[in-house]
């Protein structure tokens, strides 16, 4: 019986840098990582005040048979029940 040795030659590692200054991150890529995630957090919740008002406008509009298209219908409506907002003629 043969017993078969196998040698593998590693490489050698390449030469990575050392030093004081090694594996230091700048701090504007903190700066740039707290903008990103502000950003995405606002964008987030825009869309879901959007989402929810959009919503209640179909909720209503169906409640009251109106077509969910009509804009101008359910605008109206609303502020005939006195749930659209008068200062910025938002849904509330």
């Amino acid at each position: 019986m043969t017993d078969t040795v196998a040698i593998i030659v590693a490489q050698a590692p390449p030469q990575t840098p050392v030093g004081p200054e090694f594996g230091k991150a700048s701090p504007i890529g903190m700066l740039i990582i707290v903008a990103l995630a502000v950003l995405i957090l606002s964008l987030g919740f825009a869309f879901h005040r959007r989402l929810s008002r959009f919503n209640r406008r179909k909720i209503f509009a169906e409640a009251h048979g109106i077509d969910p298209f009509d804009q101008k219908a359910i605008d109206k409506a609303m502020a005939e029940a006195g749930i659209l907002d008068r200062s910025r003629q938002r849904f509330i």
